[in-house]
């Protein structure tokens, strides 16, 4: 009867340290998935966050604003939910205020007074930001967050403003080109923004006076080139005329 009583106590013994280990596993597993969650979720916040601050650079509708202020509102209230933090309780509470002083209902800006970064540096960084809001819009219509209607405007506005970007950089590098001397890259700078602006759907005013801006340029370069080339080719007959000249003149002598 002891026997018994002894392997019972120490099967249940056993059985309670399978159930606290596997107690114990499920909450490292929870906290695992919790600080996992959190740290995501921060990720989220600096990157609207940086992108935010790129987008008070651009001619960016308030819209937009709108939107990465909701996004970080987002990350935010779900960190929050996850791990109770006095700072960010409190940069949600700023982020609240900011979302409503945000006026969607304001026209956006003309995008053609828009002007080229003159660092290299700072163009790069201009082109990357223009991407990551793009990436950030589908992220976000993905979620639901915002409607297909505002997607497909907000997409198309900064689509163009990427395309001026690009086009503007190639133009600047086919200028300096120019200035250097080196009159082949600069063509190549030049078809290459001439094809961009062909292929850009659909065609607008801007579109329209870029193409015939450096069509003119190419057109140029084209008649300059020609001239050249006939420079050379007569100055080789001539020098090719001096030289069956010089051969056949009569000998001098000495």
């Amino acid at each position: 009867m002891s026997y018994t009583i002894v392997i019972l106590l120490i099967a249940i013994l056993i059985i309670a340290g399978i159930s606290a280990s596997a107690v114990q596993q499920h909450k490292e597993r929870k906290e695992t998935q919790k600080r996992e969650e959190v740290s995501r979720q921060r990720a989220i916040i600096d990157e609207t966050e940086a992108a935010l601050t790129a987008a008070g650079q651009m001619p960016v509708s308030q819209q937009l604003i709108a939107i990465l202020l909701k996004r970080i509102h987002n990350a935010i209230k779900s960190s929050l939910e996850k791990s109770p933090n006095p700072d960010l309780k409190q940069r949600l509470g700023e982020t609240t205020a900011n979302l409503k002083n945000v006026d969607i209902a304001q026209p956006p800006p003309d995008q053609s007074a828009f002007q080229l970064p003159s660092n290299d540096k700072v163009i790069i960084k201009y082109i990357q930001a223009v991407k990551k809001l793009r990436v950030i819009l589908r992220s976000e219509q993905g979620k639901g967050n915002i409607s297909p209607k505002v997607f497909a405007f907000e997409d198309k506005s900064l689509e163009r403003l990427q395309l001026r970007v690009n086009i503007e950089t190639l133009n600047k590098r086919a200028n300096d080109a120019l200035t250097s001397g080196m009159q082949g890259s600069a063509r190549q700078y030049l078809e290459k923004a001439v094809h961009a602006l062909k292929s850009h759907k659909p065609q607008d005013e801007y579109t329209a006076l870029r193409v015939a801006d450096f069509e003119k340029v190419l057109n140029s370069l084209e008649s300059a080139m020609k001239e050249a080339n006939l420079a050379q080719v007569a100055a080789e007959k001539a020098k090719e005329s001096e030289d069956i000249d010089e051969l056949f003149a009569p000998k001098k002598k000495w």
